[in-house]
């Protein structure tokens, strides 16, 4: 998180001329929060082997499902519950193609892609721009009352504060404990796993799920915290954005975290800027998509990598080569 806002920070700095830096620093992270459960949803999934390309569909059902959940129980936990599972069970179905049908795993994707953007539309009929329940905010007693980091920080609800936990944990699950690298082992070389009596089949269908399950929650953080609500093409193309944020992310959690907190810093600068130009007001709110992109390619040149030959310490940080058997089917025995 603390990388992602250093990244972001002349952005941010820039921003404060039109308000409180700490509030604006507030806004980034809190707009960062969804796209970082489902962007570490999916590295998780890609690091198992497999791509789920029906992201964009995924987060429309799931925000979908989450309002949809919360509105008829009024409960947001039941919302995220309900998020969490129709992506989940996306998620299985890509797993059961690629694992027992083994079908390409781009084409069904795209197949389901298409599927639950259609679905989101046909079942979120009757939720379009209904009131509903909303994630409550939970400030935190004493560090809430920091200056400057108890706006940005800590003056937050449950949602958010989640995201920065699950950062830390997918760091700590990769790099330092042994199912983390068991994980990387079936996506890098799934055979010499299996020949260490891994199970690469059981360990593909479970990451491939809990990635999809985060994915959902992402979906959910966003009709039921930061969009507030649900209509048609709710939250249409950040999928392709989380898409590219872990590609060019390299697959580590903490460039994965820090392309989402630059993408919140560039939806910031769109909106404050809209009334300084009017007539860009169609423009603008689209702007940080390409921007964003551009931004993660000039992170993934040559040159910026190379300075993990220089420092040894930034090496896995900077590292941006992709599993070695993503998106390939493998064969036991």
């Amino acid at each position: 998180m603390v990388l992602g806002l250093l990244a972001a920070a002349p952005l941010v700095i820039a921003l404060a001329i039109a308000g409180d830096l700490d509030v604006t620093t507030g806004t980034v992270i809190a707009g960062a929060a969804p796209l970082i459960y489902a962007t570490i949803g999916e590295t998780i999934t890609e690091k198992a082997g497999v791509v789920n390309l029906s992201l964009d569909g995924s987060l429309l059902l799931s925000a979908m499902a989450g309002f949809g959940g919360a509105f008829m129980s009024g409960s947001v936990i039941v919302g995220f519950i309900a998020a969490a599972a129709a992506s989940a069970l996306v998620a299985l179905i890509i797993a059961y193609a690629s694992i027992e049908l083994r079908l390409n795993q781009i084409a069904v994707g795209f197949v389901l892609f298409l599927l639950t953007t259609e679905l989101s539309a046909l079942l979120g009929g009757p939720f379009v721009r209904e009131p509903g329940p909303s994630v409550p905010n939970l400030e935190i007693p004493i560090l809430a009352d920091i200056p400057f980091l108890g706006k940005a920080l800590f003056q937050h609800n449950l949602s958010i504060y989640g995201s920065f936990l699950l950062i830390a944990v997918a760091y700590w699950f990769f790099y330092r404990t042994r199912p983390g690298l068991e994980l990387q082992a079936v996506g890098e070389r799934p055979e010499s796993a299996f020949a260490r009596g891994i199970s690469v089949r059981g360990a593909r269908y479970f990451y491939t799920v809990l990635g999809g399950a985060l994915v959902g929650i992402g979906g959910a953080a966003f009709s039921l915290d930061q969009k507030f609500g649900w209509s048609e093409g709710h939250v249409r193309n950040f999928g392709w954005i989380a898409l590219a944020i872990v590609i060019f992310g390299g697959w580590h959690p903490f460039r994965v975290a820090l392309g989402c907190y630059l993408f919140g810093a560039l939806q910031v600068v769109a909106l404050k800027l809209q009334p300084v130009f009017p007539g860009l007001s169609q423009v603008l709110p689209i702007l940080p998509f390409p921007t964003m992109i551009l931004t993660l390619v000039v992170i993934n040149r040559p040159g910026f990598r190379a300075l993990g030959d220089r420092f040894a310490s930034l090496r896995k940080f900077l590292a941006s080569e992709p599993p070695a058997s993503l998106g390939t089917n493998f064969e036991q025995g």
